[in-house]
């Protein structure tokens, strides 16, 4: 038998041992992550900067980590959901310590990590870490190999920790079909319930064959299936094409418990317009995201803000049935129908345009749109409020989308015979 037989061979047995250990301990057994993670992320926005003598407003330290957390706690962010703040790559030492546990830097984190999970939690919040599955992470500190998952797991425990981000730079495809589902068990067996977040899709082309999703949501509560987001709108479309593209394979793999997860909020950082931020935030809840902002909190603009803290879009993001939304409609103009279902036989739509010239008015009906005949709505639009009461699946109705820009409604069924007629029923315009 040749070598690459046996490989082959090998590497399927890892699989299907990593598997079978899986299935008498699995994470979604935590009962955590039920409704997407909201909260704030590090990276995008700090990235990898440790020169705290150059830099030190915004180093990656616990310095940042406390004045985040204030943000959340004391700036409407927590009451509305946002209860994670998440450490990201670059908090630790260059080497572990004698008995080979991590610890963060001494000069960065002087007071350590349960220091500043103590702090999260006494502000009603919650703090997340992150670790790689590799010999080093992707900023070259030290990795959770193989051997030491156990003790990460129950240091990140130790230390209070409730959520882990797992990345997956310098490992193997074996190494990572082997430790992610590993890790799960780890984390388990503290008896500290920590929600899971795996990178371990993105690092395999986010795609079946070498993707298993029912493995994977028996696995991890979210997972990065694509690329990082970087702070630009071509990488937020590239993002969504990806998503859209690939919704058939990805959209039932979501629900309560295990998320797919397109990357960070960029809104208030400074590759977005307005009408691309408000355009984010409608994609990314119609698409049952994570809801982890990266920009800094300290100064973040009120539209930004404004945006990022509208109740309604999170009481759709947080619909307690967690199903995925999906692009529906993809028409030659370049305007896009995304629709998402949620509980109580309600909807939400986002009308989003791809134009860049001037506004589009965009004409259809619920009908056009696949609502179930005979019905009626009330609508409401999730940026500016406004209402439409009675609008029937057959009523065309219109709507005025700004370019790189959405218009996303909120609809109600309600019983199409209490309401009056509505002979002469003109399009609406919102």
């Amino acid at each position: 038998m040749g070598a690459a037989v046996l490989s082959r061979l090998a590497l399927a047995l890892v699989l299907a041992l990593a598997l079978a250990l899986t299935l008498p301990s699995l994470a979604l057994d935590n009962g955590l992550a039920l409704t997407p993670p909201m909260g704030w992320l590090s990276w995008e926005r700090f990235r990898c900067n440790v020169d705290c003598q150059a830099d030190p407003h915004n180093c990656i330290s616990e310095k940042l980590f406390f004045e985040m957390a204030d943000r959340l706690a004391e700036d409407g962010w927590r009451e509305l959901g946002y209860k994670y703040i998440n450490m990201d790559d670059c908090w630790s030492a260059k080497q572990r310590d004698a008995v080979g546990r991590l610890v963060p830097d001494p000069e960065r984190f002087p007071r350590g990590i349960k220091a500043l999970a103590d702090y999260v939690h006494a502000r009603g919040l919650k703090l997340g870490i992150y670790g790689d599955l590799g010999t080093f992470t992707c900023g070259g500190y030290p990795g959770t190999t193989l051997d030491r998952v156990e003790q990460d797991a129950q240091t990140f425990a130790e230390w209070g920790v409730d959520m882990l981000k797992l990345d997956g730079c310098y490992s193997s495809e074996k190494e990572q079909a082997e430790g992610y589902p590993k890790m799960a068990r780890a984390l388990n067996a503290t008896g500290r319930p920590i929600v899971y977040s795996c990178s371990w899709p993105a690092y395999q082309g986010g795609l079946p064959p070498k993707v298993n999703y029912t493995i994977l949501a028996d696995i991890c509560n979210l997972w990065r299936n694509y690329g990082d987001i970087q702070d630009s709108w071509v990488s937020v479309l590239s993002i969504l094409d990806w998503f859209s593209e690939n919704q058939d394979v990805l959209q039932p793999a979501a629900g309560p418990g295990h998320w797919n997860d397109p990357d960070m909020l960029i809104i208030g950082n400074f590759g977005l317009s307005y009408e691309q931020s408000r355009s984010q935030m409608a994609l990314w809840t119609v698409m049952a995201a994570p809801l982890l902002m990266s920009t800094d909190l300290r100064t973040i603009s009120p539209s930004a803000k404004e945006i990022l803290q509208n109740r309604l879009m999170i009481q759709i993001n947080q619909d307690p049935l967690g199903i995925q939304g999906r692009r529906i409609v993809k028409e030659k103009d370049h305007i896009e129908v995304f629709l998402r279902p949620l509980s109580q036989a309600a909807s939400a739509l986002v009308f989003f345009s791809r134009r860049t010239d001037m506004p589009f008015r965009y004409t259809t009906s619920l009908a056009k749109l696949h609502f179930p005949e005979d019905a009626v709505y009330e609508v409401q639009d999730v940026y500016s409020g406004k209402i439409i009461s009675g609008l029937k699946t057959s009523d065309s109705f219109s709507v005025v989308i700004n370019p790189s820009g959405v218009v996303m409604w909120y609809l109600c069924p309600r019983a199409l015979q209490a309401q009056a007629p509505s002979e002469g029923f003109r399009p609406v315009l919102l």
